[in-house]
């Protein structure tokens, strides 16, 4: 999954990332409201962690403009301001979450996990297609009642697959969900890691799932 985290605070900033990508996300971290709507407007991702206070534009502005663009990625809003009335403020802006500063980063995960199985292409924590399955809080993989075992990477691979099941998605698109802008990543990255996703959920199985789509892309199907 991919997380944009606007934080003006680097060390808060940075550690968020850190913590996150050993979660096996994908983090993107901008340090102003300005560049963050850029982002947040540019690309797809899964939720964006929102601190309140930030220069170019404030999380609460920030929200408003996403929310009236018809943005609809779930947001978890951050602030030192702990007071009830900023709270309603902050969620009365379209945000889905609040968190006040100093907090326990396993609240964090905790309260992003129940955001990120609000999507309508979500069954509870869990996505599937025929035989396979792959559970997104504790990153089991099955098909036909067998484990598979990923790394942190084919693991975000099949999951953006899953998500866009049936659709056919191109390497860009690939590239610049499951990898982070400060990734370096080789030309033929995708087709490398599509390679051994293909060893782990095809070849074992009578059926193939991830077919070529030439000229296009990739697309996940039965």
């Amino acid at each position: 999954m991919r997380i944009l985290v606007i934080e003006d605070e680097h060390k808060i900033a940075n550690s968020i990332k850190k913590g996150l990508e050993q979660e096996h996300f994908v983090v993107d971290v901008v340090y102003d409201g300005t560049e963050g709507y850029d982002y947040a407007t540019g690309e797809e991702y899964d939720l964006i962690i929102l601190d309140r206070m930030l220069p170019g534009m404030d999380g609460v502005a920030l929200c408003i403009k996403l929310r009236s663009e018809q943005v609809h990625t779930p947001v978890l809003m951050l602030t030192a301001k702990g007071q009830i009335e900023d709270k309603i403020e902050g969620l009365d802006t379209g945000a889905d979450d609040y968190m006040t500063k100093p907090f326990a980063f396993n609240e964090l995960l905790a309260r992003m996990r129940a955001l990120l199985r609000r999507p309508k292409n979500y069954s509870g924590i869990t996505l599937t297609l025929g035989d396979l399955s792959l559970n997104t809080a504790t990153f089991e993989v099955k098909r036909e009642d067998k484990d598979i075992h990923l790394s942190g990477k084919e693991f975000a691979l099949l999951q953006y697959l899953l998500k866009h099941q049936n659709t056919i998605v191109t390497k860009e698109q690939i590239i610049n969900h499951i990898w982070s802008y400060d990734a370096n990543v080789l030309p033929n990255s995708v087709e490398v890691y599509i390679k051994h996703l293909r060893d782990k959920i095809d070849l074992p199985f009578k059926k193939p799932m991830i077919h070529t789509v030439r000229g296009f892309g990739y697309k996940l199907s039965l």
